[in-house]
């Protein structure tokens, strides 16, 4: 068994692993860390959750461990150029712990927040610099930023980069960075715009791959349940009430459904928090902050935290809505089953949703199970090329015993993302009681950050 020892590593490094329980490394990090450690470029295909942080972030603090200082301002000699705030918080995290007892300064920097402090701390000198594209861009044109001095650059989660329209911004920050240093890119997919931007300043990297493209984690217990758009928050909360859950991460389409499902969650007495794009990043902060501790059991979020959320500790992803993309899909539940755990992925389909669920299972190659045992089964959400259940002797359709009230009138409308209905949870959904520290304390939800 390789462990971190044989990776060469300098004991700094192995005894901060150490402390945070790592001795065997992952396949990603043992194909990466030692051809980064020569000094080779690095074109890595992994997807989140395969540990792919610490397989360049190990060799960046051991790198800059052997750099002389030289006297005077510290330049920045490393930087890592991330898509959005929360992966750029999570990695500033990460570079702090695995560098704990090294004398390096890291520091992160991005927007939608104040400034001041990002740029006092540039003016002080730092060795590692860890951004998203548009901030670095802003203080690099003000010459907040000198990146002359780079010689060691991380481009993570590039299709990322590509689908949020950051592509042309890379470039620019390729275009002030020195030819000369050390690349890695590191990609979830290789679409051919990534492979074409690799090739532009990758010098005869060496690849690595752990995960094939557009596959999921082997260790994710997948599962679909049918259900009509109106009963969903129902299932949802009998789901989270029923099931051993440690924490869990509902992913909704739309902003407002993520705002109006904490809400909802509250009624039925689940703790729970909203993240996405219209919030502060503050309030972002503050959220995965009481997700993190255990005040809230579920955070409810768009697609922005589809990548940017590193918690190995999640026991369950809910796609209460479907994605209308289905690579988004992978990436979803990729946020459960990390770091060799096991994982449970839940998907609901309304009747809107069929061609979704086809687009989805289209990608990962495998039909779904489906659970079709619980009281809010619906027939007709089932999309048509699926099998029905077999007729009863009365002529319906079979149903589990406790399935006869799923079929309600007025349901969600005939569009995805469409209002549920009101109305009391049935007889089947208990309310969450108190069991010690896995559900905080009941806190206001009007912002869905507290």
């Amino acid at each position: 068994m390789t462990t971190f020892t044989d990776l060469n590593l300098i004991k700094p490094l192995l005894k901060a692993l150490g402390e945070e329980g790592y001795t065997k490394p992952t396949p990603i990090q043992e194909q990466a860390i030692p051809p980064l450690l020569e000094g080779r470029d690095v074109l890595g295909c992994a997807q989140t959750g395969t540990g792919k942080t610490a397989a360049f972030s190990l060799p960046i603090l051991q790198f800059l461990s052997e750099k002389k200082p030289r006297p005077g301002k510290v330049d920045i000699k490393v930087l890592v150029l991330t898509p959005t705030r929360e992966l750029a918080a999570q990695l500033g995290e990460s570079f702090e712990s695995y560098g704990r007892y090294l004398n390096n300064r890291h520091f992160v920097v991005f927007g939608g927040v104040n400034e001041r402090p990002q740029i006092s701390a540039l003016k002080k000198g730092i060795d590692i610099l860890v951004a998203t594209p548009g901030r670095l861009l802003d203080l690099h044109s003000r010459g907040y930023i000198d990146l002359s001095t780079v010689e060691f650059f991380v481009l993570d989660e590039a299709d990322r980069m590509l689908d949020m329209g950051f592509i042309h911004d890379v470039k620019r920050v390729l275009e002030a960075l020195p030819k000369k240093k050390q690349n890695l890119l590191f990609s979830a997919t290789m679409p051919k715009a990534i492979a074409s931007l690799a090739g532009s300043f990758l010098k005869n990297p060496v690849s690595v791959e752990v995960t094939p493209e557009s596959t999921t984690v082997e260790r994710i217990n997948q599962s679909v349940m049918f259900v009509e758009r109106a009963n969903k928050r129902r299932l949802l909360a009998q789901l989270m009430t029923e099931q051993n859950i440690g924490k869990a991460i509902v992913f909704t389409r739309t902003k407002h459904g993520a705002n109006r499902l904490v809400k909802q969650l509250d009624k039925s007495d689940i703790t729970a928090v909203a993240i996405h794009g219209n919030k502060s990043q503050a309030a972002r902060n503050r959220a995965l902050a009481d997700f993190k501790a255990g005040k809230a059991l579920a955070l409810v979020a768009t697609d922005i935290a589809s990548r940017g959320i590193d918690i190995d500790d999640i026991t369950h992803v809910f796609n209460f809505d479907l994605p209308n993309e289905p690579e988004s899909y992978v990436h979803r539940i990729g946020r459960t089953g990390r770091a060799g755990r096991e994982g449970i992925a839940i998907a609901f389909c309304d009747e809107t949703e069929g061609a979704y669920l086809r687009d989805i299972e289209k990608i990962i190659r495998m039909r779904i199970p489906v659970v079709a045992d619980h009281e809010f089964h619906s027939e007709a959400a089932v999309p048509g090329e699926r099998p029905k259940r077999p007729k009863g002797p009365s002529g319906n359709r079979s149903r589990s015993p406790r399935g006869r009230n799923n079929q309600r009138r007025g349901g969600g409308g005939g569009r995805p993302g469409g209002k549920p209905s009101g109305g009391k949870p049935s007889g089947g959904q208990k309310k969450r009681r108190s069991q010690g520290p896995r559900r905080g304390p009941k806190k206001p939800s009007s912002s869905g950050t507290t």
